[in-house]
């Protein structure tokens, strides 16, 4: 009896231990607070948003970074807020896991609470453009999310009205996908003819509502610029030297680069399909395909912060001769993704200086 009872006290001890903490990384306390507004008076930082730790950690042994003389690190809602600085400029450094929804969380998070003059978003991508290789550094002008579709009936076509269309919540604007159009092993002669009951799928804006606009009063966006003073410092980095070897055994057969592009995009998936990535790249004109930079632009937009993003390509999305090759490249797309960021925020800096 006396074991159970005691038993009992240790059990009743460790959840109310687990419960404080839990309340405690997820409540804006009152002493966190005043860890937040003395942090902020140090301000303004640039926000650094990264994908994952594989892409994190490359910048934290990286000599270009430095951390807070107090190391000072924050841990909110799940995330963890590092601070430290790049040349002269003050940084944030987050990481949001993977995919569309916690980058916008974590994004959030980051412009609500803390003062942030603006957002560099970094990591690895796919690659839809075959004009480019890994290794490469994208920079694109436009990012939009491709993930949000209205899904048609079979039997409807181009011409239908889509559900909720004529009230706006949906539209044929930017266009579809026929999964027709992908059949396979099919004659020339059948290809008119051939169905798929999957049939179209519309891609679609996303509802935004900016800080500047009317509560509740939804606007749409689609193709998100990134910020246009970022994207001319940016042209700035296309002579920068990049790594092209893993070790003395695995190097890349072309010399890798910094490149401004057209587009970019980002959705739920991640893409290892050769036909889809010639269906977006034929269509939208994109280079590389993520998982969350257009989440990160969405919330920049709509709290009217700074924005752009790096992605370093480290496979062929659904191509290349062998496995994907994100197995082999990742640590190298994400070292140099990193050496991207680490001269443009010092490029930014010297920019603000003059100013």
């Amino acid at each position: 009896m006396a074991g159970r009872i005691v038993l009992f006290i240790f059990l009743a001890a460790f959840m109310w231990f687990n419960i404080q903490n839990t309340l405690v990384s997820c409540a804006l306390t009152p002493k966190l607070l005043r860890k937040i507004a003395k942090i902020n008076h140090e301000g303004p930082y640039l926000g650094l948003i990264i994908p994952n730790d594989f892409e994190l950690n490359p910048l934290l042994k990286n000599p270009g970074y430095t951390p807070s003389d107090t190391n000072t690190i924050i841990d909110f809602a799940g995330r963890r807020f590092r601070f430290g600085s790049i040349g002269d400029k003050p940084v944030i450094l987050v990481m949001t896991g993977l995919s569309v929804i916690n980058a916008a969380i974590t994004t959030q998070l980051l412009l609500s609470f803390f003062d942030v003059d603006g957002v560099v978003h970094y990591g690895i991508a796919g690659n839809a453009n075959p004009s480019l290789h890994i290794g490469d550094v994208a920079i694109p002008h436009y990012w939009a999310h491709l993930g949000l579709w209205s899904w048609q009936r079979y039997g409807q076509g181009a011409d239908d009205t889509l559900p909720l269309e004529n009230n706006g919540d949906y539209t044929r604007d930017v266009g579809f996908l026929k999964f027709s159009d992908f059949t396979s092993n099919i004659s020339a002669a059948d290809s008119d003819t051939v169905d798929n009951q999957l049939n179209n799928l519309w891609y679609q804006p996303e509802e935004i509502f900016p800080v500047d606009g009317i509560p509740e009063q939804r606007q749409h966006a689609l193709w998100v610029s990134v910020d246009s003073n970022y994207y001319r410092i940016a042209k700035n980095l296309e002579s920068l030297k990049l790594d092209a070897c893993i070790d003395s055994d695995t190097c890349l057969t072309t010399t890798p680069k910094v490149v401004l592009v057209d587009r970019g995009t980002s959705a739920g998936f991640y893409l290892d399909n050769a036909a889809y990535r010639t269906f977006i790249y034929n269509k939208f004109n994109v280079s590389p395909v993520d998982m969350e930079s257009a989440s990160v632009a969405l919330i920049c937009l709509q709290q009217r912060i700074p924005f752009i993003a790096i992605r370093a390509l480290s496979d062929l999305a659904g191509g290349g001769t062998a496995e994907n090759e994100a197995d082999t490249f990742s640590p190298l797309a994400a070292t140099n993704s990193v050496a991207v960021v680490i001269e443009f925020v010092k490029l930014l800096s010297t920019h603000h200086s003059k100013l």
